[in-house]
């Protein structure tokens, strides 16, 4: 299949970023694929059938940038919970199905937005078709799920645990769907390997116009599951690769959304607030960093696209400063201020951040006017 690619703006607007065009999809009231923003998506840690702690996450995700939420179906008893929570939050939630087509059918039945699936799980042709009429018939798309720990046994035995695996277990998934003349598919190729996935995702990009949901699955903690998701999906979405994303670490899902939201914005893909700070070295005359604490804290309050800057002495500091939006270039117990490229004033170390915070507002409400 051929596909084209549109040119976004990045932040700095004379960088471009190109983005795949796909099939769109629609998951409750959110659009995916096509040229709409990249999604950010994570998953709930709690038991579903928790309608409480369920919901309660749910909202903190969502607060945090999360636009779509998974929620892992491990018994009927999850399934049911899934009307009660619908009545509760305001972000499209997806049912995670493993082994059982009954749950699926539940899921759908209580109000669910999407079904993530791996069809080949789930039994027989007959089965798999009565969760694809069930999700025609509400208009619910599936997303099938391959994962390199969960291939099939033969696949791997032709080609062992690699990304051609992957594809040939993607295509026989596909294939049953369609063969129920299905086509609201969402597909994602997730290892916990870098170089498998981004290999599998390529492939799956050049064979399909269904949109790609993508991630390294079992990416580790907070710090190493990091730098391996920047690294995979900063590839991917670079080469314009990704309708939606998810960053997997063993820590609090708000975090993988933060991280989520850090790659993309780092690509142009997503307006926040970004903070650009010193390393540091022995010039440094003041107490930066706990000043660029608190400011990245701040920041983490609000939405607006600004930039700020925090540095630490005179060689790059006014430079750095004065190309962000506000900005600090400290010295010796002081810093310059400045706003939009120019210095404002001088203030003392011990007022920095609160100088600086009434800047930003300052400039927020400017920008607003």
């Amino acid at each position: 299949m051929y596909f084209f690619s549109a040119l976004m703006y990045n932040e700095f607007g004379d960088n471009m970023t190109k983005r795949n065009q796909t099939k769109q999809v629609l998951v409750g009231d959110v659009v995916i694929g096509g040229n709409n923003e990249v999604i950010i998506q994570t998953m709930t840690t709690t038991k579903t059938n928790d309608i409480e702690a369920t919901v309660h996450q749910i909202k903190e995700l969502a607060t945090a940038g999360a636009k779509i939420v998974r929620l892992a179906i491990f018994d009927m008893d999850d399934a049911k919970a899934i009307k009660q929570i619908k009545k509760e939050v305001n972000v499209p939630i997806v049912a995670d199905i493993h082994f059982s087509y009954q749950f699926a059918l539940e899921a759908i039945k209580n109000g669910i937005d999407k079904i993530r699936i791996n069809p080949g799980n789930i039994g027989s042709k007959d089965r798999i078709k009565k969760v694809v009429d069930a999700c025609k018939e509400k208009n619910i798309p599936i997303r099938i799920g391959i994962n390199s720990g969960s291939l099939e046994k033969e696949f791997k035995d032709k080609y062992g645990v690699t990304s051609e695996a992957m594809i040939e277990s993607l295509k026989y998934h596909v294939g049953i769907l369609e063969e129920f003349d299905f086509h609201d598919i969402v597909i994602s190729l997730k290892s916990s390997s870098v170089k498998r996935a981004v290999e599998a995702y390529k492939m799956a990009s050049e064979l399909y116009e269904y949109p790609l949901h993508i991630g390294i699955t079992e990416a580790g903690t907070k710090f190493g599951g990091t730098i391996k998701s920047s690294i995979g999906l900063g590839i991917l979405l670079y080469e314009g690769i990704g309708s939606t994303i998810r960053v997997s670490l063993s820590t609090d899902p708000v975090e993988e959304v933060k991280v989520a939201k850090e790659i993309l914005s780092a690509l142009g893909l997503y307006k926040k607030p970004k903070i650009v700070s010193c390393p540091t070295c022995g010039r440094l005359q003041y107490n930066m960093f706990p000043l660029v604490e608190k400011v990245e804290a701040f920041l983490e309050t609000i939405e607006d696209d600004i930039t700020v800057a925090v540095m630490g002495c005179a060689v790059n500091g006014p430079g750095e400063a004065s190309a962000a939006d506000i900005g600090i270039a400290g010295g010796k117990g002081e810093g310059l201020i400045f706003v939009e490229g120019k210095i404002k004033r001088k203030v003392k170390e011990e007022v920095m951040f609160e100088e600086l915070k009434k800047e930003i507002i300052l400039y927020i409400e400017k920008t607003k006017a």
